[in-house]
């Protein structure tokens, strides 16, 4: 039987995991995805829109994106936002489609991005924290009865242990996705 606060944290730690993994497939590994571009933004009909919704990501090889805009005419934003996003090499357009090769990852760009990780996960977990204090507080001021305001503290604080651990399971796969040559 859990309280509404402590469901309500379990949304809350659903949306911090989610958001935690999107980061994490945003951080290129030397393997090509086209979660390294989906997310970038390109000028296009007088607005910035994701590059997801303007154009198609094929993943050519381990090594090679395809971009093909759906509207040729933005061939040349899509470009620019590719250009801009300091992805480590620069697109090549061959007038129908921009094509990506990335390099092979050295050794200090690993090292840079096992770094990263551990900062996106911390961060997590920090705001994890907030939240768990945060109903911690609407327990103590709201609950009356001390053997519910025991019982509620004890589930979060069960379901806070879950979820941290969740993220350190995050941060070790990708630590060594990022680390494998």
């Amino acid at each position: 039987m859990s309280s509404p606060r402590v469901a309500a944290f379990g949304t809350e730690s659903d949306k911090v995991l989610k958001f935690l993994q999107t980061e994490f497939s945003k951080l290129q590994t030397g393997r090509a995805s086209a979660a390294l571009v989906d997310h970038l933004e390109v000028e296009a009909y007088g607005h910035r829109q994701q590059l997801k919704t303007l154009a198609g990501v094929t993943v050519q090889d381990a090594r090679s994106l395809v971009i093909q805009p759906w509207d040729r005419s933005i061939l040349a934003n899509v470009e620019k936002a590719l250009q801009t996003a300091n992805l480590g090499t620069s697109p090549v357009n061959d007038g129908q489609v921009l094509r990506i090769n990335l390099p092979p990852m050295t050794e200090e760009r690993r090292k840079e991005l096992t770094k990263v990780v551990q900062k996106l996960a911390e961060e997590a977990k920090i705001t994890i924290r907030q939240h768990r204090q945060a109903v911690l507080d609407k327990i103590k001021t709201e609950e009356k009865n001390e053997d519910a305001r025991f019982t509620q503290q004890d589930e979060l604080q069960k379901l806070v242990d879950k979820v941290n651990l969740q993220i350190e399971e995050l941060r070790k796969k990708k630590e060594q996705e990022v680390m494998t040559v």
